[in-house]
């Protein structure tokens, strides 16, 4: 029998829609693998993620994604032990430099952008990043590495959410003991 499940996503949002998203992705069983918080307790400085080899690698496909589909960016993305959080843009007029047929205010100047290149959705984008996160972390002889089923996701609306959600994850780090996701 299968467990009633909350949905994960809007219900007939377009998750390929150019928005601003906050992501969240978590190792399965919360398992601290990414490296870990330096400088909390009697250290004074302020804590900071210093990444292992496994987190360097969450890290560099973070940035990977972006440079594979030019019509997405990051705003602010932070590797934690456990975790990652991230702001991905979705902008199909990014790739307006390539010739794909369009403006910004989506008259069409040749051949449609959607014929040329298909959007992924949100869902398929953190989907490529696990993966490939994945395979080269198991690469590396950790393959009992798994990323939790799903993600959490939000709609970025306005600029003051934005600017919120960004200060989260810049300040993440020096948080952690009080996060959610924590282990101690």
């Amino acid at each position: 029998m299968k467990r009633n499940r909350k949905p994960n996503r809007l219900g007939n949002y377009n998750y390929a829609s150019d928005r601003l998203y906050f992501v969240t992705s978590c190792v399965q069983n919360r398992i601290c693998c990414f490296g870990e918080i330096v400088g909390t307790g009697r250290d004074l400085s302020l804590p900071k993620m210093v990444l292992n080899e496994f987190g360097k690698i969450a890290e560099k496909q973070w940035f990977w994604l972006v440079e594979q589909y030019p019509y997405i960016a990051s705003h602010a993305f932070v590797v934690m032990p456990n975790h990652i959080h991230g702001i991905i843009e979705i902008d199909r007029y990014r790739i307006i430099g390539d010739d794909y047929g369009t403006d910004r205010n989506g008259v069409g100047t040749g051949r449609d952008l959607s014929l040329r290149m298909k959007i992924k959705s949100l869902s398929e984008l953190m989907g490529a990043y696990k993966t490939s996160v994945s395979k080269q972390i198991h690469l590396l002889d950790l393959l009992d590495f798994a990323w939790q089923r799903s993600f959490y996701d939000h709609i970025i609306r306005n600029g003051y959410s934005f600017n919120l959600i960004c200060d989260y994850i810049r300040n993440n780090p020096a948080k952690w003991e009080q996060d959610s996701f924590f282990i101690g």
